[in-house]
């Protein structure tokens, strides 16, 4: 405990030993403290109904260390909020202060008791699943963010000792620490001038010299990408500081420094905290149980990752949905239970009356690759059809792909059953996986490796799962093949993330959402430092 919190401490110890005897009655019926509590809490039943239960004992106010304790956690906790890129502005902490200072009567116990315990509640809300509320920032945050109840953080307070429940309601991963540690980082950055002069959006390359070169070079020094030195010239060594730059932020590592890479070089010190800011929040909203073993897909990295005991045991380049209104990937958790070997793809209704029903009604034979079924599953013969009858609304029939190397699947897919209809998934567009950008699919995931990323799951069942795999795939039918475990799916959007070696790294906010939630944390009363370059 910090020598301000011990101070703060001190004083509230003192301010309520001279009312202690005063909480003594406190659990007696019809008590000004009693009265107080229930007066204050009446428009938030959860607290009310919490202390009825528990015969109005008081939880913050006694005389007694684990009081003290209570207190003076909730007082550090409160004064620190912002080490976690949360508002400090939704506590008045000094106000707070003033109030347990003044308290002189039981009646005044009360009321702080009931104060202090709906502040914990909004803290314990704050710290371990957010500031904010997805679902009414953008229409793909769909994640539902796992809420403990008012109770259940007062009861595990009471039960356990001082820091101890702070503690453990914190996010506890790896990534949240790390985190932390950048915020801190790139704030001390920020009080000190930032990364310095920005570099003329140009193309510099190996070869090059001059008055651009040495303002890339100054840049990426003060970016810790290079060691100091004054040589004008694009040398191999600033070669390679330029392209571990464009590995860390997700750029083709080319070596050169085209307008792309160098927007990225020019942007401040405060773009990239507001990302670490954002990143904070979104992995407060996700589950406190990610799995020993679970799937991660970062649709800002464009990659797919295979978790095992926190470490990267796979990893393959993904394509995620087109950045439109209607076909950008959502953001949710779930449990993958089976893969399909040699899957159809049964065309979702949005692309059949969107995509194909104009084609078709244009040339009945048209998509000739794909079969039309009717509502019992039987093909329909295109040529005893007029098309342009139908409208969107109105259109009976379905359309299936049946398995093949061409199909818009691939050869296999990989189920988390949803009511969005994602999957992840293999498919016949091989080349698109070498752009930078990978935003191309109606919303599904589709994988770089996919038979890679079947042989890694299938590992846990399998004695030998590359031969089983292919086993099924050469008959050629459709078929599912369950997971004995199924493993939890964490779709994310991070654009601020830390490398299982500490490397920090940078993504572009691909679908701008990102940009809502840093508005959505500034409504929150979330804000930067002085902001420098």
């Amino acid at each position: 405990m910090s020598f301000v919190s011990r101070a703060r401490s001190s004083v509230f110890a003192a301010t309520f030993v001279a009312v202690s005897a005063s909480v003594a009655l406190a659990g007696t019926s019809g008590t000004a403290f009693q009265m107080a509590v229930a007066e204050s809490t009446i428009s938030n039943t959860a607290i009310a109904e919490f202390y009825r239960k528990n015969a109005f004992d008081p939880v913050w106010v006694g005389s007694t260390p684990e009081h003290e304790a209570r207190r003076a956690a909730l007082i550090k906790a409160l004064s620190t909020i912002d080490m976690h890129g949360l508002p400090r502005a939704r506590y008045d902490v000094s106000a707070l202060i003033a109030k347990m200072q003044d308290a002189r009567t039981t009646r005044d116990l009360g009321l702080i008791e009931a104060e202090l315990s709906q502040i914990f509640a909004k803290y314990a809300n704050d710290i371990q699943s957010g500031v904010t509320s997805p679902s009414q920032i953008d229409a793909g945050l769909v994640r539902d963010v796992e809420r403990r109840s008012t109770q259940e953080h007062l009861k595990r307070l009471v039960a356990g000792d001082g820091d101890e429940y702070f503690r453990e309601i914190m996010p506890q991963s790896r990534q949240y620490r790390a985190l932390m540690k950048q915020k801190i980082a790139l704030e001390t950055l920020i009080e000190q001038g930032g990364w310095g002069e920005t570099v003329p959006v140009t193309k510099l390359e190996r070869g090059d010299t001059g008055a651009n070169v040495i303002k890339l070079r100054n840049r990426l020094v003060a970016m810790g990408y290079l060691k100091p030195t004054a040589s004008p010239n694009y040398d191999d060594v600033l070669l390679a500081a330029v392209q571990a730059f464009q590995t860390a932020h997700g750029l083709e590592p080319d070596g050169v420094a085209g307008n792309g890479t160098i927007t990225e070089i020019n942007r401040p010190v405060s773009d990239r905290l507001k990302a670490v800011y954002v990143a904070l929040e979104r992995e407060r909203w996700l589950p406190e149980e990610r799995g020993e073993r679970h799937i991660l897909v970062n649709q800002a990295d464009f990659s797919a990752k295979i978790v095992d005991d926190g470490q990267v045991t796979f990893e393959t380049r993904a394509v995620i949905g087109k950045n439109t209104h209607d076909r950008r990937s959502p953001e949710f958790s779930d449990e993958m239970e089976h893969m399909v070997i040699n899957p159809s793809w049964y065309v979702p209704r949005s692309i059949i009356t969107k995509e194909y029903l104009p084609k078709l009604q244009a040339n009945p034979n048209a998509v000739g690759h794909i079969q039309i079924t009717d509502r019992g599953g039987r093909q329909v013969n295109r040529g005893a059809v007029d098309f342009t009858q139908f409208t969107a609304r109105n259109f009976p029939f379905s359309m299936r792909q049946p398995p093949s190397r061409s199909n818009a699947l691939g050869l296999v897919k990989f189920m988390f059953p949803n009511k969005h209809n994602i999957y992840l998934h293999d498919t016949p567009q091989k080349s698109l996986f070498a752009r930078e950008v990978r935003a191309f699919s109606h919303g599904c995931i589709r994988l770089a490796q996919p038979f890679e990323f079947a042989y890694a799951l299938l590992a846990k069942q399998e004695e030998d799962p590359k031969s089983f795999f292919h086993r099924v795939l050469n008959t050629g039918k459709e078929t599912k093949v369950n997971l004995e475990n199924p493993v939890p799916v964490h779709l994310i959007y991070r654009t601020a993330y830390v490398g299982p070696k500490g490397e920090v790294q940078y993504r572009r906010d691909v679908y701008d959402r990102d940009r809502k939630i840093w508005e959505a944390l500034q409504k929150a009363g979330v804000a930067l430092p002085d902001v420098q370059g």
